[in-house]
């Protein structure tokens, strides 16, 4: 018997081994999307975009089913996408040809159906559904890592350098306009960037859980911010903690990763609503 034990004990180290990098890099890339999103979130809640982020996440779908055709990345595929889609609602509400819910409605439940119906044409093609609608953390790999960890700092970075414009366009539009500050621009750099959000952050939450990690925490960080950066900072610290609480969660009772980390996220929501003020 201690033969056998003796003869098992490296296989058994090997499987502990290989847990515990898995549980390692489900940390790494939720903590990363959690604290790039907590500040891009802000800006969906002050500018009330929720309606907006569904949007671009149902697009996501249709980004998913490019990068298959195209033999890409699936984050490529679907920064392309949401990016495109962005830009497109943009210069729609800019036209002002029909409502701003209009357009909107009509975008995310058409990308959401076009993609479901080319997946669906894909002859042959062997595709996951449930882990790119709702998210699968714990298996993210080493390229999913990289990208990941290169695009957050860029993301916050450049969201530093458009704060500005972008805080006071979001305020009073037309006087930002006024004082010279392009908050045009720094909306659409904003847009851009939050695609590129998508498009990391679909391995973690999925297509219709990323809105939730977007404004979820910025909702529960309103509560005790006294400035909007503080807001930006808290956001993240709440992502973060939602990321961490929902793995546990997860691992714990052997349940989906992504849908944990939303509902942490609501736990912590809900007591700061419960929260004396």
């Amino acid at each position: 018997m201690d033969r056998m034990v003796r003869s098992y004990r490296p296989v058994l180290t090997h499987v502990t081994t290989c847990m515990d990098d898995f549980i390692v890099r489900a940390l790494v890339a939720g903590v990363a999307v959690a604290l790039v999103a907590g500040p891009f979130g802000c800006f969906v809640v002050w500018r009330k975009m929720a309606y907006f982020g569904d949007t671009m996440a149902h697009s996501a779908l249709l980004g998913v089913t490019l990068s298959l055709l195209l033999e890409l990345h699936p984050g490529i595929g679907v920064f392309l996408v949401a990016a495109a889609v962005a830009v497109a609602l943009v210069g729609l509400q800019q036209r002002a040809v029909l409502p701003g819910d209009t357009v909107l409605g009509i975008l995310s439940h058409s990308t959401l159906a076009l993609g479901l119906i080319a997946i669906g044409a894909m002859a042959g093609a062997r595709i996951d559904l449930m882990s790119y609608l709702f998210g699968d953390v714990l298996t993210v790999n080493a390229e999913d890592i990289r990208m990941i960890v290169i695009f957050a700092p860029i993301a916050l970075i450049t969201l530093l350098l458009v704060w500005r414009p972008l805080l006071a366009g979001t305020v009073n539009r037309e006087l930002a306009q006024a004082e010279a500050q392009r908050p045009d621009i720094a909306e659409i750099i904003y847009l851009i960037l939050l695609a590129g959000i998508i498009a990391v952050a679909i391995k973690i939450v999925g297509i219709l859980l990323i809105t939730a990690l977007l404004v979820i925490p910025a909702a529960t960080a309103r509560r005790f911010a006294a400035t909007p950066e503080m807001m930006a900072v808290l956001a993240s610290a709440f992502g973060v903690l939602s990321v961490v609480a929902g793995l546990v969660i997860s691992l714990t009772i052997d349940t989906a990763a992504g849908p944990a980390i939303v509902v942490a996220a609501l736990l912590a929501f809900l007591l700061s609503v419960a929260w004396p003020r």
